[in-house]
């Protein structure tokens, strides 16, 4: 490091060396002193058509290694304004039970909450943001931005209701989720049942379907996302199949027709300022995208949400 003294930060190194973890962040497992804390959750469990998520945490770390320390666009420095640690993996012990395979998760984080920590997290299948919120919206519902071209909102599926097709009906019959402070961005595809996702619109979500978002415009979208959730603690949950297949190709469920890359870091771009209290980018599965974009595209959006989440936690901390 004699002649290149900022070497000393290991993200700055060339971004083939070193070990990969998220966004190049310290690995740790010890929970003291961490603001934030990126995780995978290798867990695949409820996916109801093509597996391969759980693959999903390990490749987005890899791809992860090209992300700089500074977001261009917005200029935050996220590490600069909070200690922001890889704290490795929920892995599940036991993972041929979907529900106990929940309450695994639900546990790990349960002591990630305890620590005060905010918990950005890596899937894995859509299911696994339901015992996220088990575990960090017990005392306060929470608020929810959610890219998605599905609604996730069904019920039973072959003899479970725990699938990646329901965690947020389950979310808000278990007091978790506020539907009158949801918003859910891009739904598409086609369907068997018309009334597949009734639960979102009987219970108050605002659905934007993705012929709605082309005709009005990612700024519309924003706006509203942000009257929607207004001041309360919010959570961010991406789901790689929002994005058009031809950018997201390696996912259980893709879905033709979302939007672009580009308009959604737009987006994330635009929701600075929310009172965030974590996210999640789930259906990256590697085994569908020899390419590793799927899994770039992953990294980013998370890089994305941890500029937010380092910026909301840091103006907190400030009003403290």
């Amino acid at each position: 490091m004699d002649d290149y003294p900022e070497f000393e930060d290991p993200i700055t190194r060339p971004r083939y060396t070193g070990l990969p973890s998220f966004m190049r962040a310290p690995y740790t497992e010890q929970f003291s002193n961490v603001d934030i804390g990126l995780i995978g959750v290798p867990f695949d469990g409820g996916v109801t058509n093509r597996t391969g998520a759980r693959h999903g945490p390990r490749e987005i770390r890899n791809q992860s290694s090209l992300i700089r320390k500074m977001n261009q666009a917005t200029g935050i420095f996220p590490h600069e304004l909070c200690i922001v640690r890889d704290i490795g993996d929920a892995w599940v012990q036991k993972p041929f039970t979907l529900e106990g395979s929940h309450k695994e998760i639900e546990d790990f984080y349960h002591k990630v909450h305890e620590a005060g920590i905010v918990p950005l997290s890596a899937g894995g299948d859509h299911s696994i943001t339901l015992p996220i919120f088990r575990a960090i919206a017990r005392e306060c519902p929470v608020g929810l931005v959610h890219f998605d071209a599905h609604c996730d909102t069904g019920d039973d599926y072959l003899g479970s209701r725990f699938h990646h097709g329901a965690p947020f009906k389950i979310a808000v019959d278990e007091g978790l989720l506020d539907p009158s402070r949801t918003i859910q961005i891009g739904i598409r595809g086609s369907l068997n049942d018309p009334d597949v996702w009734k639960f979102s619109h009987d219970s108050g979500m605002r659905v934007i379907y993705i012929e709605e978002y082309f005709e009005i415009g990612w700024k519309k979208v924003v706006e509203e996302a942000r009257q929607i959730v207004g001041g309360g603690p919010t959570y961010i949950s991406f789901d790689v199949d929002a994005l058009d297949p031809v950018y997201a190709p390696g996912t259980g469920t893709p879905e033709v027709g979302g939007y672009s890359t580009l308009e959604a870091q737009m987006m994330l771009r635009g929701l600075r300022g929310l009172n965030l209290v974590g996210g999640d980018v789930v259906e990256v599965s590697p085994p569908f995208d020899p390419s590793g974009n799927t899994a770039l595209v992953g990294a980013t959006m998370m890089f994305e949400i941890l500029c937010l989440l380092s910026e909301s936690i840091a103006l907190r901390k400030g009003a403290q």
